[in-house]
């Protein structure tokens, strides 16, 4: 018997035949509830099926998720931007790696061989002996080597002052939409993709350099031609498929995590046990956000292995990895601490021994507190009372505030969100002291928080 088939003609009654009929007999009640029982199983298979796909998708797309939110966030808001690479500036690899650079650079627009050669040829007029003119070339290792230390230091007074931090913090502001052109291929400025490396170009520095020489007793330094000023910040070897991938990432940039948390919304509803598949959700989105932080640690190894020592010191390219993904690194550990507590928040609201003796204890020391309140003559009276029988709805309201107040959070880290957990706690339990402090009723054996059933 199909219970979802139309109800049997009415033999007795031909102009009724949709009319009453018999009643069931036991077989016919007992086949009916064997169908109802067996569609029952099917329909929660069903939805079983269906909320394991979806919580499966959202975690898969949770790391991609986040990586495209930080691509979009980091890359195209220039506050952002300049937020992350301004550290840069301090770090003493940095500054010895630009040091050496502009030092190089510098010195290698310097004819040290034709100083020399002049200087022969000024001795052979003077009259001088042979062997001093001779001897004249060997100064050429010498001058250089000179020339080369007096110019690092005063490279190196510039690299380590305060006005080297705002030349480089303006340098990578008007560089911003450079690093879009770099991974999207749109715009222009001073950051490039140049072969496999992206470099940066500090032509105000290197300016404000020629002018130091100068100051500094180089009277030369003015007349060097245009040095090469670009110092290069990453080297790539796929650099073209790293940039169409990065490209699609920053165009669903904003749509990835709105899908995953729809996805994963989507998932708790459809499951019968919305509470379990939430705290399924949870260890799903920490353990990938732990692999996310693994994959960036593989890819700190890739990245400096890949880099020549000739192009970039280890420790600079260490420096300026850690630093360029330093807030997606957080995003990743912020994420974890949510999923944490989101757990923790689940398995207490269940039937688990743990969760009732939490629920007790809390019930015990919010009604201790009402009482002490009272005893000070301090009663909440019919406040008390509203409170005390709506507390799931108050409960929700204070979770759900604390849920919004993160999501609208501007960059959130795990203190920010350890604080907000914090206070949300804190509400909970002074809700449930007032909610004790009426004034009028006993407070034996009252519960602050609200009953919950099995699942």
């Amino acid at each position: 018997m199909d219970p979802t088939a139309p109800v049997p003609r009415n033999p007795e009654n031909p102009e009724n035949p949709e009319g009453p009929h018999p009643p069931l007999t036991a077989e016919e009640h007992e086949e009916y509830r064997r169908l109802r029982k067996a569609a029952s199983v099917r329909h929660r298979r069903l939805r079983y099926s269906g909320a394991s796909v979806l919580l499966l998708l959202a975690v898969l797309l949770s790391p991609v998720a986040v990586v495209s939110a930080w691509l979009d966030d980091t890359i195209t808001d220039t506050d952002r931007y300049v937020q992350t690479v301004a550290p840069l500036a301090d770090e003493p690899a940095v500054q010895n790696a630009v040091t050496d650079k502009l030092t190089d650079r510098v010195v290698s627009n310097v004819d040290v061989k034709a100083i020399t050669e002049a200087l022969g040829r000024a001795l052979e007029q003077a009259d001088a002996p042979p062997l001093i003119v001779e001897k004249s070339q060997a100064l050429e290792g010498p001058l250089k080597s000179a020339i080369t230390s007096a110019v690092h230091a005063v490279v190196s007074k510039v690299v380590t002052s305060e006005q080297f931090e705002t030349v480089w913090t303006e340098a990578n502001r008007r560089v911003q939409a450079a690093v879009v052109k770099v991974l999207t291929g749109e715009g222009s400025s001073a950051v490039q993709a140049s072969g496999d490396e992206i470099v940066l170009d500090l032509s105000t520095l290197t300016d404000q350099l020629k002018q130091r020489l100068t100051e500094a007793g180089f009277e030369k330094a003015s007349a060097i031609p245009q040095v090469d000023k670009q110092i290069p910040l990453l080297k790539v070897d796929k650099l073209n498929q790293a940039q169409d991938a990065m490209r699609l990432l920053n165009v669903v940039g904003v749509w990835l995590p709105v899908v995953a948390l729809a996805l994963a919304a989507l998932a708790i509803w459809c499951a019968p046990a919305h509470r379990v598949w939430l705290m399924a959700t949870a260890v799903g989105v920490g353990v990938m956000m732990a692999v996310l932080l693994v994959g960036l640690a593989v890819a700190r190894r890739i990245y400096l292995d890949s880099v020549p020592p000739t192009t970039l010191p280890p420790d600079a390219a260490a420096v300026i990895y850690d630093t360029l993904v330093r807030f997606l690194r957080e995003s990743a550990r912020t994420l974890i601490v949510v999923a944490v507590i989101t757990l923790l928040a689940a398995y207490l609201y269940g039937p688990g021994r743990g969760a009732r003796v939490v629920r007790h204890a809390a019930g015990q020391a919010t009604g201790a507190g009402g009482r002490s309140l009272e005893r000070l003559g301090l009663r909440t009276g019919s406040t008390g009372h509203w409170l005390d029988g709506h507390r799931p709805w108050t409960t929700g309201v204070v979770i759900g505030a604390g849920a919004l107040t993160l999501l609208l959070w501007n960059h959130p880290t795990p203190g920010v969100v350890a604080v907000v957990f914090g206070i949300v706690v804190l509400v909970l339990a002074l809700l449930g002291v007032l909610a004790a402090a009426p004034g009028d009723e006993p407070h034996p054996g009252r519960e602050a928080a609200p009953p919950t059933r099995s699942e």
